[in-house]
Formats: structure tokens, C-alpha cells, sequence
């Protein structure tokens, strides 16, 4: 008789399971560039960037969890969770 339990053990992790809240994000099939600040990036440019950028995260399902994670691992760059570099340093602070 066949275990099919040890079975889906060999199994790879499906995109979800690897991806997890990821997998669910608005942003995923987003440039990246639409999140980051290229090197030298001017002033107008960088606020019409982050405008966009926090436009694709309003109405995400998976908003909580992306600025959760860019605080917990220190996120120092982009757009997460519809916060940028400066809104979360602001909240680090003010905890």
C-alpha cells in the first residue's frame, strides 16, 4: 500500500507555499523599478515614482504584511506596503 502522505512530502512547494503573502501582492507582476529609486533619481521624478508606487499598493490584499515585513528585516529602500524609506524611518522613531 502506498503512503500518500510521504508522497507529497517529495513534493516541490507550490508557488504559494515558496511565495506565501507574496504570491497574493498586487506589485508582483510589477517592474520593480516602478518601487525603487534609480541612482540618481531627481526630486519630481522620485515623488511622481513613490505616487505611483503607492497607488498599485492602495487596495492590496497582502498590505499589512509587506510593511510588516519592511519593518521587521529593515527595509532601508522602496516601496513596501505603501510606505516609502522615509514614512517608515518616521515610524521607527516614533515608537
Amino acid at each position: 500500500m502506498i503512503d500518500h502522505t510521504t508522497l507529497h512530502d517529495d513534493l516541490p512547494p507550490t508557488a504559494a507555499e515558496r511565495w506565501g503573502w507574496r504570491y497574493r501582492a498586487h506589485c508582483r507582476t510589477t517592474e520593480p523599478s516602478a518601487f525603487f529609486a534609480p541612482d540618481g533619481e531627481r526630486r519630481g521624478a522620485r515623488i511622481r515614482r513613490e505616487r505611483r508606487a503607492k497607488q498599485i499598493c492602495d487596495g492590496c490584499v497582502v498590505t499589512r504584511q509587506c510593511r510588516a515585513h519592511a519593518t521587521e528585516h529593515r527595509e532601508t529602500h522602496g516601496i513596501w506596503g505603501g510606505t516609502t524609506e522615509t514614512d517608515r524611518r518616521r515610524a521607527g522613531r516614533a515608537r
